[in-house]
């Protein structure tokens, strides 16, 4: 078994090169010249003509590239690079840590197969030679972590690699292991639950014990991993599920459960009032929401947030939580196509001080860059178009970005309601399952800190987005057939949540040895709760898997029976047959006890506004508002996404002979009919803070005035919520998402627009130590994201937002008030 390396090397002009010395000098170190190269370690029983003719027919384009091949070590992979100019005697190594997911090595793994040579493992590596004249080998090593590299996923080598060999792992052997819960305090509760990534509080973990005393044993480690994710905060939203009493500036008020009784209760009213002409399909209980859209098709739209694994590794977060909502409507009843995505951003101002960025903290320039280019590269390889989006600074998303990620679908009418029958085989589709994304719902679930990206780095994830697209195509096909009954996608909680809210009701049995893996060694617990990507499960009748099982391999994925719907309500958990866990489905779902809150929100005193013009000018005020970060142009941001792909954009994000930004997008629901979809978002996050009813309210108007703006009718409007809060255990906090709560009520009802949709996540907050080892923290600014779907007759009369000639008059409608 050989270990080759094939280094491949612009002939001229290294642009990655000139952006390494521009960030370094950005960072004080002083560099005149660099040069970078793609690597690929190849392992496998291949001949030296072999692997040189895979580097100049498969990695290299002969126009603009040169290629060198040798043994993983070899000295002349490290000496001075061709083509480049002056000394480079240092040599940076930056490649994904084993088991990590590498789409890259995966694709070129792939393509080796197709010219007829098998490797046994590859590996891809990004090299980096810096002139050992301008800086220290730990001056080296720190452009790395800072500029290059993500302790969450990355190794750094500097010298020589000195690789062996690329594969390995041992299977597991089978080992039952129970986590003693009886005697403990609460404090060691709550140590346990922080020790592994539990987030569960000791209340939560007293209940389990009791539960588990009842059966006369301990729960057995992947039980408990089980009951940690279906409960976390990630998951099922106990915080604004639970029993609240408030006191705001209308006095006192008690919520048995408030999200039912705000968001969920605006829907339900405004689906009475519709009555017949109800056009809502499925709310708050699949993936993604779903309304009427036309005779033939309805519509299914969700936004997800991905913030905790974008503030570790930016591209990887952001690609993967769009992988995650596409997958969401994909996993919507019967399957749904996916049309069109959205992005929004939330981050620290670009040019915030490197004195002042915490330990642990991604400065925010380098994060916006990482999380646009992980939307970009999902989103385009999938064929799907980014069109709608916005990016917001406020110095609070420092610690804590916020990432959201859209995606709407299309689906035959009548198809959204899935319904799973005892003895439907459980059946996994796509990806494989490796170590990354474990913990992803409870890492989801906690606060941040400047230990994050070490401890909870095995929770983030890369996608693979060629994998995704193979795996649409498949579900579509077999959608299209009626080849399943019901389906859903592998998100947070991986297996244990996806079949585990499957059979909530039904129950399941599952041998998780039957599991594809990436590699050997994962245990039970580890196949169980990892979150790796690109991962389907359906409910399949027996007779109709052997179809399913063809239209699998004709589309290239990995399609594979691990256990059944039972029916009998409990979830039991076998590898190789031998029993590793066994839960009742009730206890897991129903089983979690609420715990009363308390909340409160006192409006802070207004001031007087007091502002002139006396030394300043129209022309002046109107020139820093244009530079402002908020307002300034996203061109550069925009331009990276494809927003043509598929052919069905009407409204563009950029108008007008000068690029101006769109009020909303609009896109054709089916080609060659005239009736449209619009996209329009509401963000108002500077009022969170101080007037958290006002900026729901100022949100919801704001998405849905961008809809209408573009041409669409404010009868058939709907809405989708996502809450990003900080710390919800401090009253005051708990306060403004109850304020936020009764806003989204009142507007929803006001404007009879109906919420589909939505999404919370909690504990934005992150915890560091200064200088001085005192602990500071940082929590965000209370968020609400709106966004509205609105529906259009005839996208032929749109009317976007650019002013046509300089004769146009300017009208103002409604009052005008400071």
């Amino acid at each position: 078994m050989m270990l080759w390396e094939v280094d491949v090397h612009l002939r001229q002009n290294d642009p990655a090169a000139q952006e390494l010395v521009d960030a370094a000098n950005d960072l004080g170190l002083s560099i005149h010249t660099a040069h970078t190269a793609t690597g690929w370690l190849i392992e496998g029983d291949i001949s030296l003509n072999e692997v040189q003719k895979m580097g100049e027919c498969l990695f290299t384009d002969p126009v603009t590239e040169v290629c060198r091949v040798a043994k993983a070590g070899d000295e002349v992979l490290v000496t001075n690079p061709p083509g480049s100019a002056g000394a480079h005697n240092l040599i940076l190594h930056v490649l994904p840590k084993p088991g990590v997911t590498d789409p890259a090595a995966e694709s070129a793994k792939d393509a080796m197969l197709v010219l007829g040579v098998q490797a046994t493992a590859i590996r891809s590596v990004k090299k980096y030679w810096l002139p050992e004249d301008c800086i220290t080998p730990k001056q080296a090593e720190d452009i790395a972590w800072k500029l290059l590299a993500s302790e969450a996923i990355h190794e750094v080598v500097l010298g020589a690699l000195q690789l062996t060999k690329l594969s390995g792992g041992n299977e597991w052997a089978l080992e039952r292991k129970q986590v003693p819960l009886h005697g403990l305090s609460d404090s060691d509760l709550e140590e346990l639950s922080r020790r592994q990534c539990l987030a569960l509080t000791a209340n939560e973990l007293h209940a389990v014990r009791d539960h588990f005393h009842t059966l006369d044993r301990e729960p057995f480690e992947i039980e408990l991993e089980t009951i940690a994710q279906t409960w976390s905060e990630h998951c099922c939203h106990k915080t604004l599920g639970s029993p609240i009493d408030h006191r705001g500036p209308h006095g006192e008020s008690c919520y048995d459960n408030l999200l039912k009784e705000t968001v969920f209760a605006s829907t339900e009213i405004i689906r009475k009032q519709l009555g017949a002409d109800d056009w809502c399909v499925s709310v708050f209980r699949d993936n993604s929401g779903v309304v009427r859209f036309d005779g033939d098709h309805d519509i299914c739209v969700k936004v997800e947030t991905h913030n905790h694994p974008s503030a570790i590794e930016p591209y990887g977060g952001a690609a993967t939580g769009l992988g995650g909502v596409i997958r969401d409507v994909l996993g919507t009843g019967h399957g749904a196509k996916p049309l069109a995505n959205l992005d929004v951003f939330c981050v620290a101002p670009l040019e915030t001080s490197p004195a002042t960025i915490p330990p642990g903290v991604i400065p925010p320039k380098r994060l916006l860059h990482g999380v646009v280019a992980g939307v970009r590269d999902y989103g385009n390889r999938m064929g799907i178009p980014t069109i709608a989006g916005a990016v917001a600074f406020h110095p609070g998303y420092l610690g804590n970005p916020l990432v959201f990620c859209g995606t709407v679908g299309i689906m035959p009418r009548d198809s959204a309601d899935g319904r799973i029958e005892p003895g439907d085989l459980v059946v996994t589709a796509g990806g494989r399952t490796g170590r990354d994304g474990i913990h992803g719902a409870t890492f989801s679930s906690i606060e941040l800190s400047s230990e994050s990206e070490s401890k909870s780095g095995g929770s983030v994830q890369i996608g693979h987005a060629i994998h995704e697209k193979t795996l649409t195509d498949f579900v579509l096909a077999a959608s299209e057939e009626n080849l399943f009954n019901a389906i859903t996608d592998c998100g947070a909680g991986g297996l244990s949540s996806a079949v585990g809210e499957m059979g909530a009701e039904m129950g399941a049995e599952v041998d998780l040895k039957k599991v594809p893996l990436k590699y050997d060694g994962l245990s039970a617990t580890e196949v169980w709760i990892s979150e790796a990507q690109e991962r389907m499960v359906l409910a399949v009748a027996p007779s109709q898997w052997p179809r399913l099982a063809e239209i699998a391999r004709q589309e290239g994925v990995e399609a594979t029976p691990i256990g059944t719907f039972t029916g009998n309500g409990q979830l039991v958990l076998r590898w190789n047959g031998e029993l590793v866990g066994e839960l009742n489905c009730h206890f897991l779902h129903e089983g979690r006890p609420r715990q009363r809150l308390q909340s409160q929100f006192n409006p802070p005193q207004k001031t007087p506004l007091c502002w002139s013009l006396e030394n300043t000018t129209f022309e002046t005020v109107l020139l820093e508002l244009l530079q402002s970060e908020d307002i300034a142009s996203k061109e550069w941001i925009i331009r990276q996404y494809d927003h043509e792909v598929q052919g069905k954009s009407v409204l563009k994000p950029l108008l007008g002979p000068m690029g101006g930004p769109a009020d909303a997008t609009v896109i054709r629901g089916v080609l060659g009919r005239p009736r449209g979809i619009s996209i329009g978002i509401g963000l108002k996050h500077h009022l969170g803070p101080i007037h958290p009813f006002e900026m729901a309210v100022g949100g919801i108007v704001e998405a849905i005035s961008n809809c209408i703006a573009s041409g669409a009718d404010p009868e058939r409007i709907a809405l989708l919520d996502n809450f990003c809060w900080g710390d919800c255990r401090r009253p005051d906090s708990l306060g403004t998402l109850v304020e936020a709560c009764r806003g989204c009520y009142e507007a929803a009802i006001a404007l009879r627009a109906p919420f589909v949709s939505g999404k919370d996540s909690l504990n934005n907050v992150f915890t560091w130590k200064d200088d001085a080892g005192v602990t500071k923290e940082q929590s965000i600014p209370p968020t609400l994201l709106a966004t509205a779907i609105g529906q259009i007759n005839d996208v032929n009369l749109c009317v976007s937002s650019d002013f046509k000639k300089n004769s146009n008059r300017i009208a103002v409608v409604g009052v005008s008030t400071t």
